[in-house]
């Protein structure tokens, strides 16, 4: 983490040249890619030329080195303009996968893949969800068993972000199946070696360009020196690591909003309703007021979170609280905002009915709303 002092000015220079690249490698062609339910594995070689990946990893593994703030601006501005499902795809990759190997990995697994994953030549996914283990990470039944200088890896994953295009996939696997949440161990997995399958690149109801796929291990062997860390180790890495995940989902959800209250302020300013524009109607104006205050609540513990983050101060009950809220908070606007649509709204002609289906696994992703409850609630009143 750099807990440096951001020069504002120098951020706002780096956003605005996000936005040119954004507008000039993504939106010409995102339309198609949410027809295709892929975006070609070329897009991350595009973002790696342009900069866009893995910004904060550090200058020696070929990453900026720039502050954590620069990384969640990146995604949260793709979630604004309407990629929800890129941003996703990028968070996995830059804000969840890099970080693991830069925090927990050794030299030789950092200069292995930290500058690929820059480049856009790696593409990293993190097996954590299996069939019958979700939010339930003790229950996974994915295995890795020591054998000589190998580790054999059997088991399925399921609902893998970047599963499709992966090069490297982080595995979290049992080397203690006895042992519950204290047998897990972590894996970084070359995707070229045999015994390495993945499924089909899953049908979902948002996010449709998100690569989501189903992975396969069969009596896979990889290297001892694929282990992350220390063995039996996993699960605290996982709880270690958890926080940045949860709150860079949950600025992506404050990004969404702004945007889906962007596009529906424009459109209650064109719109004509009773020969009043709509933005004139009382119940535009106080559900604009309603839900711009929402986003501004949100926004500004998000900022909390990032700056407590920046500093190295914040912890698992408050990303917890940084996740539930603002992904709350995305759904809501977006339903709201669609409503004030009308019947335009449920036409995937205009882009809040994207927004709306984008939202709704951004509370199930990363730690379900409900289980974020529970960590907020052991914090506050104990086991």
């Amino acid at each position: 983490m750099n807990a440096a002092v951001i020069d504002q000015e120098e951020l706002e220079l780096f956003r605005e040249m996000v936005l040119r690249a954004l507008e000039r490698e993504v939106e010409p062609h995102y339309e198609q890619w949410e027809k295709d339910e892929i975006t070609p594995r070329e897009l991350w070689r595009t973002l790696g030329e342009a900069g866009l990946l893995c910004v904060d990893a550090p200058e020696a593994h070929g990453g900026c080195g720039v502050p954590f703030e620069y990384s969640v601006m990146l995604v949260t501005e793709m979630a604004r303009l309407g990629y929800g499902a890129l941003a996703t795809n990028v968070m996995v990759h830059s804000d969840i996968v890099a970080p693991y190997i830069a925090h927990i990995g050794n030299d030789e697994q950092k200069y292995r893949w930290l500058p690929g994953m820059v480049s856009g030549d790696v593409v990293g996914a993190i097996a954590m969800t299996e069939p019958g283990a979700g939010s339930d990470l003790a229950a996974l039944r994915t295995t890795a068993v020591l054998d000589g200088d190998e580790y054999v890896i059997n088991g399925s994953k399921t609902f893998i972000t970047n599963g499709q295009h992966a090069d490297m996939v982080i595995v979290a696997a049992k080397t203690d199946p006895a042992a519950g949440a204290k047998g897990v161990s972590l894996f970084l997995v070359d995707t070229t070696l045999p015994g390495y399958s993945k499924g089909r690149n899953l049908e979902k109801i948002g996010q449709h360009s998100g690569d989501t796929s189903e992975l396969f291990f069969e009596n896979m062997r990889v290297p001892k020196s694929a282990l992350l860390g220390e063995e039996g180790k996993g699960f605290m890495y996982l709880m270690k690591e958890l926080p940045r995940e949860r709150l860079v989902i949950g600025a992506i959800g404050v990004g969404a909003a702004r945007g889906s209250l962007d596009m529906t302020i424009q459109y209650a300013d064109e719109r004509t309703l009773f020969g009043q524009k709509l933005k004139e109607l009382q119940n535009t104006r106080f559900r604009i007021a309603e839900m711009e205050t929402d986003y501004r609540i949100n926004k500004a513990f998000i900022d909390q979170c990032i700056a407590e983050y920046s500093r190295g101060e914040l912890d698992a009950a408050s990303a917890s609280m940084a996740k539930y809220t603002a992904t709350e908070m995305q759904c809501r606007v977006a339903d709201g905002c669609l409503q004030l649509f009308g019947g335009y709204g449920y036409t995937t002609e205009y882009p809040i009915s994207r927004a709306f289906i984008d939202a709704r696994v951004q509370r199930i992703y990363g730690g379900t709303s409900e289980v974020m409850k529970e960590v907020i609630a052991r914090s506050v009143l104990g086991r």
